[in-house]
């Protein structure tokens, strides 16, 4: 067998039969994608991308479609009958919907604050950052999307979300140092909800195991797991069993190599004291009064393990020496 040689042959997936099917529906209807887009109240390029098997389409849409299109429910059995292999369009624009469902979420990051937790000067100076540069009308839009993203957290039932960062995050210069007390006042607010766990990765950590790079793995109501994998020109959705069970493997490795609940919201109160000049306690307003967490549906066993490890934050002395570093 010869290496090294891609196969000729092309793999249709169910999405592009899907998207197929829409097609030729659409021009039985006599519409184009762009009449039939806006009798939808939805953009071009969606429907563009679903034809081409870009884009996953999702039920209620197709459910739609069918109707309008006046298919008898063919769009609608198609995406019922998809095979639980493609059942998750490996998609970054999908991704997002997942993120939104899910019964829990667990992220792990080495450069950023995470997404769900960024406030939006934050938000705003990471996508002032990026080469080539962006106009100023895309970035307020990323900062719009990345801020709805955060709908999350107000969501019910709530979501058990669990993320570990590592401590250089925490000391970095991102822009005005203005902006970076707010978003270590708000990450401190956030560790205070019930259904967030957060812990921070210390920098003398002698082995580590997430020098693959950042990584976010979520249950879905069908408590099936998905794996979501950045990198600098393009994004992985991965739904392959194997493929999700090696990655959580490699979370919980991570969960116990980084400093413990208590510990890293030690760590937190000590840097915020130092920026501060106070007590650190004193220096941020109490969470959003939330119900206490039922747990009405499991979620995945890191996750709530972690969950239940936290204890009430007492801002005493650093976790680590490491701490007593101001950011300059």
């Amino acid at each position: 067998m010869q290496t090294g040689k891609q196969s000729s042959i092309r793999r249709v997936t169910s999405w592009q039969l899907v998207g197929a099917q829409l097609r030729h529906l659409r021009k039985l209807a006599g519409l184009t994608q762009a009449s039939l887009a806006e009798q939808l109240g939805v953009g071009e390029d969606t429907i563009a991308s679903i034809e081409q098997g870009r884009r996953a389409l999702q039920l209620d849409l197709a459910v739609q479609l069918d109707e309008l299109l006046q298919s008898k429910g063919v769009l609608r059995v198609a995406v019922e009958r998809i095979p639980r292999k493609e059942r998750y369009q490996a998609l970054v624009k999908d991704f997002v919907q997942y993120e939104q469902d899910a019964v829990s979420l667990i992220s792990y990051e080495s450069q950023l604050i995470p997404g769900l937790l960024q406030t939006e000067a934050y938000a705003r100076f990471i996508f002032g950052c990026n080469y080539p540069p962006l106009e100023e009308e895309e970035i307020e839009k990323r900062v719009a999307d990345r801020l709805g993203r955060q709908k999350i957290l107000e969501r019910k039932p709530r979501p058990i979300l669990h993320f570990i960062l590592e401590e250089s995050i925490l000391h970095a210069q991102m822009g005005d140092p203005e902006v970076m007390r707010e978003q270590l006042l708000h990450l401190r607010r956030c560790m205070d909800l019930p259904f967030v766990t957060i812990q921070i990765m210390p920098r003398n950590t002698p082995r580590h195991a997430g020098l693959g790079g950042p990584l976010v793995l979520l249950e879905t109501p069908d408590h099936d797991g998905l794996a979501y994998i950045s990198g600098q020109l393009r994004a992985e959705l991965y739904d392959e069993p194997a493929d999700v069970s090696a990655l959580m493997q490699r979370y919980g490795m991570l969960r116990s190599q980084a400093l413990t609940v208590a510990e890293s919201t030690r760590l937190l109160d000590a840097l915020l004291d130092a920026l501060l000049g106070e007590t650190c306690p004193a220096q941020h307003t109490p969470p959003p009064a939330l119900p206490p967490s039922t747990g009405s549906n499991p979620a995945t066993a890191t996750a709530t393990a972690a969950t239940a490890s936290k204890s009430p934050t007492t801002g005493t002395s650093p976790a680590t020496a490491a701490t007593s570093r101001t950011p300059a």
